[in-house]
């Protein structure tokens, strides 16, 4: 009995230790070069004010209103 139990302790080592030998292994490491980040960005706008043409006119006629 004592053997049985002794082959199965060693059976079971065995086991453990070829199914730990197998893990994959992760690593983390700094990249060997620094990050860039291009930000080329083009913005465009474009403004249109509509005035009524009273308000047009009487701009132009009172121009020391503003």
């Amino acid at each position: 009995m004592v053997k049985l139990i002794r082959r199965c302790t060693v059976g079971v080592w065995l086991l453990a230790i070829s199914v730990v030998s197998c893990t994959p292994t992760i690593q983390v490491a700094p990249p060997s070069e620094p990050i860039t980040i291009n930000l080329n960005i083009k913005i465009e706008h474009e403004i249109k004010i509509k005035v009524d043409k009273e308000l047009d006119d009487l701009f132009e006629s009172e121009s020391d209103i503003f």
